[in-house]
């Protein structure tokens, strides 16, 4: 606990303000770089999980088939390449979200691709999907052992994949491509990246049912979620819910990025400077838990939720438990508050389930309701 409290100090005081300084992709990319590294040698492994790991057995459930020691994950977005899953474990993560990876390899938008929205505690994100694509990723991911792995699949941010039928083909190749790989825990179906060409066309029912009658004929025999929108009312979620429920889905992903620069979580200041692209962090918080809340009074335990989306504390990790999410992911709070966050989330998750009375986190999904 005491590295913990001085790994806080040093990152806020020190790193942060230093790394704030520098461009904010080339920082994710010396940052990847670095941590590939460091998860290469067994002894910077095993001084980083000293460090920074929390381990409580109260923490463990066992969701469709899978073991995960603790909730906390890493959501899409960070390591879209697959090059850090020595070293999240070690971070303390319970699994991790790859990608989104898409059937080609992507370059992705422009850059400028990044904003830090300090103010808003958030992010600007305009990657565009930029990816080594499936072949190369699939390489990585197959030498990984004993952790889990969600990968999300998103369409090639490209011209060939933009009408519906190629679009479709270009999401199931990926899912083909990875069906049978043994290192792949679960699928996320990214329906809903805010900067691909021609927009969120699955976000449409009809388009929806379409991809999803594809994906019910290839033999995955791994869990499939449904990652949306967040900005979307709960009779657009139930309609999604609707679709979801004729075809082979075990969950949902709630949720991804916001657009509205009218948010009232986003400094009018920075909304005025941001460039396109879709916010994540705190204004993505209650939209997200809105959407969570609304899946589990409605429709209970019959869909597992991870949470995305605005978490910086183990409050707020704890606030979408009990709303009705099993499974929590993470990143903005990580760059904002340090690598040791995601040990000091699972140590407070403990505590705030013995204050509860709870003997396992699994009894706390949706006890808000």
């Amino acid at each position: 606990m005491a590295g913990t409290k001085i790994m806080r100090f040093a990152y806020k005081k020190i790193v942060k303000p230093l790394l704030f300084k520098f461009d904010p992709e080339n920082v994710h990319d010396a940052m990847t770089f670095a941590g590939a590294l460091l998860g290469k040698t067994i002894i910077w492994r095993f001084a980083i999980s000293a460090l920074l790991k929390y381990k409580n057995n109260a923490l463990e459930q066992h969701i469709l088939g899978i073991r995960f020691t603790n909730p906390i994950g890493l959501s899409a977005g960070f390591d879209k390449n697959a090059k850090l899953l020595k070293i999240l474990p070690c971070v303390g993560f319970g699994f991790a979200e790859i990608g989104s990876i898409t059937a080609r390899e992507c370059e992705g938008n422009p850059r400028p691709r990044l904003m830090r929205m300090p103010n808003s505690k958030a992010i600007l994100v305009n990657y565009g999907l930029r990816n080594e694509g499936c072949d190369k990723i699939i390489k990585r991911i197959s030498k990984t052992k004993n952790f889990n792995i969600g990968i999300s699949i998103a369409r090639t941010n490209c011209k060939e994949a933009s009408d519906l039928n190629n679009a479709i083909e270009d999401y199931a190749s990926t899912l083909e491509r990875f069906s049978n790989n043994a290192s792949v825990s679960y699928f996320t179906i990214n329906i809903s990246c805010p900067n691909a060409f021609t927009g969120e066309m699955f976000m449409d029912t009809k388009n929806l049912d379409l991809l999803l009658t594809r994906i019910d004929k290839i033999p995955a025999e791994k869990p499939i979620f449904i990652k949306t929108a967040s900005e979307i009312s709960t009779d657009e979620l139930d309609e999604i819910v609707n679709v979801a429920q004729k075809h082979r889905v075990h969950g949902f992903v709630l949720s991804n990025l916001v657009k509205n620069r009218q948010n009232p979580c986003v400094d009018k200041n920075e909304a005025a400077c941001a460039q396109t692209g879709g916010i994540s962090g705190a204004p993505t918080a209650e939209l997200s838990l809105a959407l969570i809340s609304h899946m589990r009074k409605k429709y209970g335990n019959m869909f597992v939720v991870i949470a995305s989306g605005g978490v910086f504390s183990a409050k707020d990790a704890y606030t979408r438990i009990l709303a009705g999410a099993s499974l929590v992911e993470l990143i903005t709070g990580m760059i904002y508050e340090g690598p040791q966050l995601i040990g000091e989330i699972n140590r407070g998750l403990a505590k705030l389930l013995k204050r509860d009375g709870f003997a396992n986190i699994s009894e706390a999904v949706g006890k808000m309701h």
